[in-house]
């Protein structure tokens, strides 16, 4: 899961690594003991874009016909849920003629649903850590082996992820596309919404909903009647998740969230977080005025600490801030959307689930 707020240090943060290029170092460590050259530590390997990193081993052992090896993925300075965790590759030679065979073993998760970039039934090991892990088989001269992937405490770990809403059962995915994970990138937080759209529109959901939190996720949920996989943990990245919505669109989107979060979004913000965008209140008691507010409830607008004090003084009032605010987010989506076919509508919510706006009111 992203982080909740971003340092405030100007110290470079440490970049780390990702789950697959983890598997894939000890994939490459124990092909050596298996070849019966031994274990390699630290094992290097080569990432997509050419670093050469190496890996030191948390544990190695061996039989007569297999080898297994474990590395501890060190995330960096990214507050990465599988920081920390082992991942242990466990190989032995396959049945000629088959190729690379790769299992979910304890603590990696298993492909239930279509719309993934893996088939159904599948071990939850990603595309380009296969080909990572497929090519140091090829340089080792192994054509025909199986490859197990497990991560002890995964399954735990995988239920502080998106895995059990795609249908990704048992444990976490190994991910990776450069092998390297950027510190506060949130790639996996975007890499979590795209899969959610493409497991959505693989199971024939006309309608998502792009949530910004959990109270939002839950009052849209009661609101709709949508299913668990019609809800979008979009979190801040409203941005992303229009962009992706716009190379894979699905008939209908909600956007819901509090009344903070689409204030920025109706503001030409998209990405929501604190550290990137602000609310405004002078802008809020601008509105207000255009509402027909008086002269001395728009000044104490603007001099307001919150916007949520804001959309208190404005419901007081009897003014409908939350669904102008709520159209202004619509249209601002709708322009990043760039996509007329589908239908958009943005809700607002209070902290307790209450409908405070709505675009289409």
């Amino acid at each position: 899961m992203p982080p909740t707020d971003l340092p405030d240090s100007d110290k470079p943060l440490r970049s780390g690594w990702t789950t697959g290029a983890c598997a894939t170092a000890a994939t490459r460590s124990a092909l050596g003991a298996l070849a019966g050259q031994g274990f390699d530590n630290p094992v290097a390997i080569t990432l997509p874009r050419g670093e050469t990193p190496s890996f030191s081993l948390a544990f190695s052992e061996s039989g007569p016909d297999w080898a297994r090896a474990g590395v501890v993925k060190d995330a960096g300075d990214d507050p990465d849920v599988t920081h920390g965790a082992t991942i242990v590759a466990t190989l032995r030679r396959g049945e000629p003629g088959r190729g690379i065979v790769f299992h979910a073993g304890d603590g990696v998760g298993t492909v239930t649903k279509p719309g993934l970039p893996l088939a159904v039934g599948e071990a939850a090991i990603n595309p380009v850590p296969r080909r990572l892990m497929s090519a140091v088989a090829a340089a080792a001269g192994i054509s025909d082996l199986d490859i197990e992937i497990s991560v002890p405490e995964g399954e735990r770990i995988a239920a502080r992820t998106w895995n059990p809403r795609l249908g990704i059962l048992g444990g976490i995915s190994i991910l990776g596309t450069t092998g390297i994970v950027v510190p506060y990138s949130c790639s996996a937080w975007i890499h979590s919404i795209q899969r959610g759209i493409d497991v959505a529109r693989a199971g024939g959901i006309g309608h998502v909903a792009g949530c910004v939190g959990n109270t939002s996720e839950k009052a849209v949920r009661l609101h709709y009647g949508l299913s668990d996989e019609a809800i979008i943990d979009m979190g801040d990245f409203a941005g992303g998740m229009l962009t992706y919505l716009r190379r894979h669109p699905i008939a209908r989107v909600t956007i819901a969230g509090g009344f903070a979060k689409i204030t920025k979004l109706a503001a030409g913000h998209l990405d929501l977080h604190s550290k990137r965008s602000q609310v405004d209140p002078a802008r809020l008691a601008a509105e207000l005025a255009r509402l027909g507010a008086s002269s001395a409830l728009t000044a104490r607008a603007a001099a307001a600490n919150t916007a949520l004090e804001i959309l208190d003084l404005a419901r007081e009032a009897g003014l409908p801030l939350g669904n102008a605010i709520a159209r202004e987010a619509e249209a601002v989506a709708r322009t990043a959307l760039s996509t007329p076919e589908i239908d958009l509508d943005v809700l607002v919510f209070d902290r307790q689930g209450g409908l405070v706006g709505n675009s289409r009111t």
